[in-house]
C-alpha cells in the first residue's frame, strides 16, 4: 500500500500527446529501483539493436544514424498514397496507407503507463478492500491479536526459518524428477533421489538441534496483592484523605496493609474511601494523597546505600530454598488446569460477532495502535449499529478504559466500568468474554476505591465460574481490602480444600492467621506459599510477616528470609525493611542533630523538656484515658500507651487543648508538624513491657525521642545491633525504618516525647507531594 501511495504522489497530470522522450523518461522513473545502470560506451551497438533508441531514451538525429537508416530503407518498398503519389517507406510521416504508425516499443511504453495509472486508480479510488483481504489472513494469526500483521509474519518466518533449506531442496528434487521422466533417465533419477533423501535427513537433524522459539509465561498474577491493575507509569501508594484521629502508632500498619494502586496526578484521585488491614485484622482508614508523588518513590524498598551496607549483619546461614512442588495427585489437577488455560485462546466472538469481525478488527487495530479516540468513535458506531453485539460493546469498554488512562479521567473510567457490565449482560455473550469483561470491571472498580462494588462483581464471577480457583483468590483479596478477614479466611479455606498446593492461597491464609495472632500456625502457610514461587506470592509483606513470625517463636532463620527478601528487591537490607521508600536517601540507623540539620529543633526540645514533661504528667493525672493502648500487636507483654498530637501532618482533634505550651513550641517547626509520614506524640511504657523487633513503614522520616521521665536502670532501645538508653532532657535520633526493639525492665513507668521529622535529604517538592502514611 505504501508503495502504491508513493507512485500516486509522484504521477503527473495526463497530456494529449506523448512523445517518446517523455515515455521512456517516465518508465525509468517508475522502475528506476529495479533497473541496472547501463554500461558506458555501448551507444552505437544499442542503437542498432533497438531500432533507433539510444541509452538515454532519445531518438538520434538522422545524420548520426546513416547506416541504420540505409538498412531500413533497403527493406521498405514504395507504396502509393490516396492521391496517387508514390512514397518511399511505410513508416514515414503523414497519413499513409501501409505499415504501422508507431513502433512496437512505443506501444510497450503506453502499456507500461497504463499499468502505472491503474495502480494509482486502485489506491486513490479504494477499488480493493485491503482490510477484508487482510481479515481473511487471520488463519495465520500467530500472536493472538485477532488479525494478520507484520508481527504475525515475523513469527511465522521465524518458525519456518529452519525448514527453508529443506523446502528448497524438496522443490529442486521435484523439478529434477520431472526432467528425468521426460528424458527417461531412470538410473540417474534413482541416484538423484537417494542424494535428495540424504539432504532431507540432514535438514531434519538441523531442525532437531536448532533453537526453539519461546514465549513469555502466560500465567500472571490473578490478584497481585501489591498491584491492582493500576496505570504502569505511576510509582507510589494511593491513600485517602482524612485520617482517623486515633493515637495509635502506624509503624506496622503499612507492613500489613493490602495492595493499593500507585498515586495519580491531582486530577485523578479515588472517589471512594478504601480500608486496609493492620496486623491484628482491625479495619483501618487509609489517608488520601495530595498531589502526585515524586517519581523517585517506590512501593518496594530503595537500594541499600553505602551507609547502610556498613552496618554489621547477623551471621549468614543457609539460604532458604525455593523448592519445586512435587508431582503429587493433589498438584496434578491444578497443573493440568493451568496448562489448559495457557493453551486455550479466549473466544470473544459469538456467531453474530463473527459476521462483523472485519469491522470489529478494524476498530480494534486502531485501539492497539494507540489511536484511542478514533477507536472509541469506531466502536461507538458499531454499538449504535449493532446494539446486541457483545464484542463491539466490550471493545468500546476497552477503548474507554484506555482513554481514561490517557486523560487521567475518573469520569471516563466510570464509563468504561459501566460498558464492561453492559457487555457482560448482553444475550449470547461467550463465557470467555463474560469472564474477561467482569474481571476487568472488578479491577477498575478497585482502582477507583469502590471495593465493595468490586467485591459484588467478583462474587457474581465466582457464581458463574465456581471451579475457577484464580477468581476465588481474587475474591479473597477483595474481602481483605474491605477489612473482612473472616470472609477472606473462608474463601481461602475453600480454595485450599480444592487445591491444597495453591501457593497464592497459602500466603494469604498464613497472613490472615498471623493477623489473628496465631503465630506458629501461620508459619508453614507463609513459608510454603513463598517456596511455591507462584505469581502473586513474591511480595515483600509476606517475607516481612514470615520473618516476623519466626522471630517471635525464636527461630533465627527469620534473617535468612529477610536476606532473601532483600535479594528479591523487597527490602533495602536485612535490617532496613520498610516498604514505602524514596530511592537514594542516606540510610543509617543512628543520627546526630548535626547530621540531620535540625539543630534548632533539637535545642528547643532540650531547653523546654521540663515544660513538655509537666504538661504530659498533668494529662496523665487528670485523665489517664487519653493515653490509648498500643493496638498493633507489637508487644510481647506489658502496657504501652500513646497520646498523639499530630499525625500525617495534621493536628489530631482537640488533643492540643490539654498541652497548649507543647503545641505552641512545636508549631514553629514545619519539618515536624508538616511531616505527612510521621507523628508527634507522648509515649508511656509500664514496667515489664517488651516490644517485638519491628520496623517503620517508610525511609522518608527520622524519629526523635526526648526523655521526660526515665528510670535509672532497665530501659533501653536497640536499633540494628546498637543498643542505647534514654536520658531525661536529651534527644535520641534514629531511623525507624531499621529494625528496632524496646525493653522496659525498670520498677516505674517510662515517659518520652516522640517527634517525627522529614528525612533531611528529601526535596521541598517531595515533601509536598509524597502521600501521607
Amino acid at each position: 500500500m505504501q508503495r502504491y501511495r508513493r507512485y500516486g504522489a509522484s504521477s503527473s497530470a495526463p497530456v494529449e500527446e506523448v512523445h517518446a522522450e517523455d515515455e521512456v523518461s517516465t518508465e525509468e522513473e517508475v522502475f528506476e529501483q529495479d533497473t541496472e545502470p547501463l554500461v558506458e560506451g555501448g551507444g552505437q551497438a544499442e542503437v542498432q539493436q533497438t531500432g533507433g533508441v539510444t541509452k538515454d531514451g532519445v531518438q538520434p538525429m538522422k545524420d548520426d544514424l546513416t547506416p541504420a537508416v540505409s538498412e531500413t530503407e533497403a527493406k521498405n518498398h514504395p507504396v502509393e498514397s490516396k492521391n496517387g503519389k508514390r512514397t518511399e517507406g511505410g513508416g514515414g510521416g503523414g497519413d499513409t496507407g501501409g505499415g504501422p504508425k508507431y513502433s512496437m516499443f512505443t506501444w510497450l511504453v503506453v502499456l507500461a503507463l497504463l499499468g502505472v495509472w491503474s495502480s494509482v486508480a486502485v489506491v486513490y479510488f479504494d477499488i480493493v478492500d485491503y482490510d477484508s483481504v487482510i481479515g481473511k489472513l487471520t488463519a495465520y494469526d500467530a500472536d493472538g491479536d485477532g488479525d494478520f500483521d507484520v508481527e504475525d509474519a515475523k513469527v511465522l518466518l521465524d518458525e519456518k526459518k529452519l525448514r527453508a533449506s529443506g523446502l528448497r531442496r524438496s522443490r529442486l528434487r521435484t523439478v529434477e524428477t520431472k526432467e528425468e521422466k521426460k528424458k527417461g533417465l531412470k538410473a540417474e533419477r534413482q541416484e538423484q533421489e537417494a542424494e535428495s533423501s540424504q539432504h532431507v535427513t540432514e535438514t531434519g537433524s538441523e531442525q532437531a538441534v536448532g533453537p526453539e522459539s519461546t514465549s513469555p509465561d502466560a500465567t500472571g498474577s490473578v490478584a497481585d496483592f501489591l498491584t491492582l491493575n493500576s496505570f504502569p507509569e505511576r510509582e507510589a501508594l494511593l491513600l485517602q484523605d482524612g485520617a482517623d484521629s486515633g493515637s495509635q502508632d502506624v509503624e506496622s500498619e503499612i507492613q500489613a496493609a493490602v495492595s493499593l494502586p500507585p498515586v495519580l496526578d491531582n486530577s485523578f484521585v479515588p472517589e471512594e474511601e478504601t480500608d486496609s488491614i493492620d496486623t491484628t485484622g482491625v479495619l483501618l482508614k487509609d489517608p488520601t494523597t495530595q498531589g502526585s508523588v515524586a517519581e523517585s518513590e517506590r512501593l518496594t524498598s530503595s537500594t541499600l546505600t553505602d551507609e547502610a551496607e556498613k552496618q554489621p549483619e547477623p551471621p549468614a546461614t543457609a539460604e532458604p530454598q525455593m523448592e519445586t512442588r512435587p508431582d503429587t495427585p493433589e498438584t496434578r489437577p491444578q497443573e493440568k488446569l493451568k496448562e489448559k488455560m495457557k493453551k486455550k485462546k479466549p473466544k470473544l466472538f459469538n456467531k453474530f460477532d463473527k459476521s462483523i469481525k472485519t469491522e470489529i478488527d478494524a476498530a480494534e487495530k486502531l485501539r492497539k495502535k494507540g489511536k484511542v479516540e478514533e477507536a472509541l468513535k469506531a466502536f461507538e458506531q458499531l454499538v449504535q449499529q449493532y446494539p446486541h453485539s457483545p464484542r463491539a460493546r466490550y471493545g468500546k469498554a476497552q477503548a474507554e478504559d484506555d482513554l481514561a488512562e490517557k486523560l487521567r479521567s475518573n469520569d471516563m473510567l466510570q464509563r468504561a466500568i459501566t460498558s464492561y457490565r453492559e457487555a457482560a449482560e448482553l444475550p449470547d455473550v461467550t463465557s470467555d468474554l463474560l469472564r474477561a469483561a467482569l474481571k476487568r470491571r472488578a479491577e477498575r472498580q478497585q482502582f477507583l476505591g469502590r471495593i465493595r462494588g468490586s467485591l459484588a462483581t467478583l462474587e457474581k464471577l465466582v457464581q458463574v465460574f465456581p471451579d475457577d480457583i484464580s477468581l476465588k483468590n481474587d475474591l479473597g483479596v477483595a474481602h481483605l481490602l474491605i477489612g473482612d478477614n473472616k470472609g477472606a479466611k473462608k474463601v481461602y479455606e475453600e480454595v485450599l480444600a480444592a487445591a491444597p498446593a495453591d501457593g497464592f492461597a497459602k500466603v494469604h491464609y498464613g497472613f490472615i492467621l498471623k493477623s489473628e495472632n496465631k503465630i506458629a500456625e501461620s508459619i508453614p502457610y507463609l513459608r510454603e506459599g513463598l517456596e511455591s514461587g507462584e505469581p502473586g506470592t513474591d511480595d515483600g509483606r509476606f517475607y516481612f510477616h514470615l520473618g516476623d513470625a519466626l522471630q517471635r517463636v525464636g527461630d533465627d532463620s527469620a534473617y535468612d528470609w529477610y536476606e532473601l527478601g532483600h535479594k528479591r528487591g523487597h527490602f533495602a537490607s536485612v535490617w532496613q525493611r520498610s516498604l514505602y521508600n524514596v530511592d537514594g536517601l542516606r540510610a543509617q540507623p543512628w543520627w546526630t542533630a548535626k547530621e540531620t540539620g535540625y539543630t534548632d529543633l533539637v535545642k528547643m526540645l532540650e531547653r523546654n523538656w521540663k515544660t513538655i514533661r509537666d504538661e504530659a504528667l498533668a494529662m496523665m493525672d487528670q485523665n489517664t484515658g487519653v493515653f490509648m493502648p498500643e493496638e498493633e500487636n507489637l508487644r510481647e507483654r506489658g502496657e504501652w500507651g500513646q497520646y498523639t498530637l499530630w499525625q500525617q501532618g495534621k493536628k489530631v482533634g482537640n488533643s492540643c487543648q490539654g498541652v497548649p505550651k507543647t503545641c505552641s513550641l512545636m508549631e514553629r517547626y514545619p519539618e515536624a508538624t508538616g511531616c505527612k509520614r510521621g507523628q508527634i506524640k507522648f509515649s508511656v511504657m509500664q514496667p515489664g513491657t517488651h516490644v517485638w523487633p519491628h520496623t517503620g513503614p517508610t525511609n522518608c522520616r527520622l524519629r526523635m525521642h526526648l526523655g521526660l521521665v526515665i528510670p535509672k536502670h532497665g530501659c533501653r532501645i536497640r536499633c540494628t545491633n546498637q543498643t542505647r538508653e534514654w536520658e531525661e532532657g536529651k534527644v535520641l535520633i534514629f531511623d525507624d525504618s531499621f529494625e528496632h526493639e524496646v525493653w522496659q525492665e525498670a520498677d516505674s513507668f517510662r515517659l518520652i516525647f516522640i517527634v517525627d521529622v522529614w528525612h533531611p535529604e528529601l526535596t521541598p517538592y517531595q515533601r509536598q507531594t509524597l502521600s501521607p502514611i
